[in-house]
This record gives C-alpha cells, sequence and structure tokens, in this order.
C-alpha cells in the first residue's frame, strides 16, 4: 500500500515513517506546494497530512485534492485541536482527524481501517466523459467496451486520467514507467502516447500533446 505523508516536523515523521515502512510504501513530503504536486500527477491509498506546512497550508492541499475528484482516504494530523477546526477538517473531506501529540496505537488501528476503506472505493471506476478506468481490475472501457491496452497503456491512462484536464510533464512519466533495470525515455512514451491516442479514439475523449512540455487528456 502506498502512503503519502505530508508533516514538516522531522523528528515525528520519522517516527511515523519508521512505524508505517515495515508494513507499507511510505512517501515523505514536507512542503504543501510539493505535496499537492504529488497528488496532481501520483496515486496513494492513503494520505496522512498535517494542518501547518510550508507554502500552502494542508486545508488548501486536501481542498484541491477533493476538487479533483479524488475519493483517497485522508487523515488529518495536527496540534489544532480545537472543535471547530476538527469540523471544519472534516467538511472539507477529511476521512478523520487526529490531535496532536499522537497514540501510535490508534494511529496504526486508524491506518488499518482507512485502508480498508480505500480498498473498497477502489473498485469504483474512475470516469471522464464515456471513458473510464478501473484501479481495482487495472482495465479501462469505453461505454461497455473494454479496450485492448498494453501493461504500459494502461499505466499511462491512469496517470492521465487522475490528472484530467491538467498537464503531465513528459519527465514524470518517464519517471512513473521507469524500472531499475529499464529506464523509459522521451521517445518510448511518444511511441505509447500515440499507441494509445489510436486505441481511444472510439471515446468522446483525446490525448493533447503540449509541445516540448507534455500531454493532457481532455473531453473533445
Amino acid at each position: 500500500m502506498r502512503i503519502l505523508l505530508v508533516e514538516d516536523d522531522p523528528v515525528l515523521a520519522m517516527s511515523l515513517m519508521h512505524m508505517m515502512q515495515p508494513h507499507h510504501s511510505v512517501t515523505h513530503e514536507e512542503n504543501g506546494q510539493r505535496a499537492d504536486y504529488l497528488l496532481s500527477t501520483s496515486q496513494f491509498e492513503l494520505i496522512i497530512l498535517d494542518m501547518g506546512l510550508p507554502d500552502m497550508d494542508g486545508s488548501e492541499v486536501l481542498r484541491r485534492l477533493r476538487q479533483r475528484g479524488s475519493n483517497t482516504p485522508v487523515m488529518i494530523l495536527t496540534a489544532r485541536g480545537k472543535l471547530e477546526e476538527r469540523i471544519q477538517g472534516l467538511d472539507s473531506g477529511a476521512d478523520y482527524y487526529l490531535a496532536k501529540p499522537v497514540n501510535l496505537t490508534e494511529l496504526e488501528a486508524r491506518i488499518r481501517a482507512l485502508l480498508r476503506r480505500g480498498q473498497s472505493l477502489a473498485s469504483i471506476p474512475i470516469m471522464l466523459g464515456n471513458l473510464s478506468f478501473n484501479k481495482e481490475s487495472r482495465c479501462a472501457f469505453v461505454e461497455d467496451v473494454r479496450l485492448d491496452l498494453s501493461i504500459r497503456e494502461l499505466q499511462i491512462l491512469e496517470i492521465l486520467i487522475l490528472s484530467a484536464d491538467k498537464l503531465v510533464n513528459r519527465e514524470l512519466l518517464c519517471e512513473r514507467l521507469s524500472e531499475p533495470e529499464k529506464v523509459i525515455t522521451h521517445n518510448a512514451i511518444g511511441v505509447y502516447m500515440h499507441r494509445l491516442r489510436k486505441k481511444i479514439q472510439i471515446s468522446h475523449v483525446t490525448i493533447r500533446t503540449v509541445s516540448g512540455k507534455g500531454y493532457v487528456l481532455e473531453k473533445i
């Protein structure tokens, strides 16, 4: 399970990562703007989010996440413990609100509960026009027609549809698709994108190339 920990306290972050990493893949970010970028371009099963962050407040990170249509479970982890602040956080789209100082046993239990909830949500397809992508089954459809996509094409489509109507740069695609034994180049991305574009022609969605920058998946 991939977890994004957004916390600017290095001591607390290290303690939480030490607790979670034996069981999960944890990405740590201490900057609000960088966290927002990661969430717009990457997929996580759980987000643990501090409110008081440099450059962008955690509440704005959460607002933007929900505005993009993401239903990824979010646990707010913060020193802001007033009732009205907890209510505001939950109303903004958080799934749980845990005030500092953190009880690690409670945190572990809550992580397990939110991950179970996230797994049930993974079966809900992501839609753009009449194109859908199911994260659980790793299948893409145009209405009721299943698309015959390669593993690479499915990986690219997932990244694009999670960032629908937003630019996804080529560097990010190369980074996400590369493996230790195989580095994906810009030219390879161009080939995959050409094939994917042809296969989704039957939909009301297209992949627009932004010259020198990247690609945007958008409705026609």
